[in-house]
């Protein structure tokens, strides 16, 4: 075991590549020796090469960066260390995330945030339900979405340093139930937001949803393109909430269209 340590002093990655290639597989053998050892201490450093080897590989194979880490998280869940099982899940989350792989990510930020709810860690929690709802969002899984925009609302509304970010929650779940286009169930949740949150109707937020409900129950593409005009006026809005947006604004023209095909 000291002889693979001192490999890894002269195999350091300074510039990734192949360096970083053959330090991970230097690391994954130090995991393997501590795993031979049953004592607890020995499989904390087991898991911890696994991160080593993972991070060596972050830059040139995600492949192979996800296996470590996925052995690292199982070596974690073994000995019970859920805190450090639900970070190295995060980090799995993210690789997927910087890759675009929105249907992996999910996978992963959904079981970090079972384990940091867990851990009773509700910020981290938060955090990765959070990119579980807006990844389900852009997959066009809005039901999904908008549970999960409506489980963190829930969560964050007794904590002073979450609550003032309910109101930007229960709009994103709003954008999601505007794309769904069910007009009943839109306007259920307006009164169930402001039920879950009675300042939530005082907002700028809650207007603007209320407005956008309002245009898709008139199917009004020209009223429609001005609330969201008005509100980015004010509040300028992210890519995330444009996607959507438009999404909305294109099933509203086709339904003007299949209207004007009928008369």
């Amino acid at each position: 075991m000291e002889q693979i340590r001192e490999t890894l002093k002269g195999k350091a990655p300074k510039n990734g590549g192949k360096n970083g290639d053959r330090a991970g597989s230097v690391y994954i053998k130090l995991a393997n020796c501590h795993m031979k050892y049953l004592q607890l201490n020995s499989m904390y450093e087991a898991g911890s090469a696994c991160v080593d080897a993972a991070n060596c590989y972050k830059k040139t194979s995600t492949t192979e960066a996800v296996a470590c880490y996925n052995q690292a998280v199982n070596i974690f869940l073994d000995n019970g260390r859920l805190h450090m099982a639900a970070k190295y899940c995060k980090e799995i989350g993210e690789l997927y995330e910087l890759e675009k792989n929105y249907k992996q990510a999910i996978v992963y930020f959904e079981r970090s945030a079972e384990l940091f709810q867990g851990e009773e860690v509700t910020t981290s929690a938060n955090q990765c339900k959070l990119k579980v709802a807006m990844f389900s969002a852009q997959l066009e899984q809005y039901q999904k979405a908008i549970e999960n925009f409506e489980e963190i609302a829930r969560h964050s509304l007794n904590i002073n340093l979450l609550k003032y970010g309910v109101r930007g929650h229960l709009l994103n779940a709003g954008l999601c139930q505007l794309c769904k286009g069910d007009v009943v169930a839109i306007n259920n949740s307006l009164e169930r937001y402001q039920d879950l949150d009675p300042t939530f109707s005082r907002t700028r937020e809650y207007k603007f949803f209320a407005d956008l409900a309002a245009t898709i129950d008139e199917e009004d593409v020209l009223k429609f393109t001005n609330v969201v005009k008005e509100f980015d006026s004010m509040t300028p809005l992210d890519a995330w909430k444009t996607t959507l947006l438009l999404r909305v604004k294109e099933a509203l023209k086709a339904k003007e269209l299949e209207d004007d095909d009928l008369t």
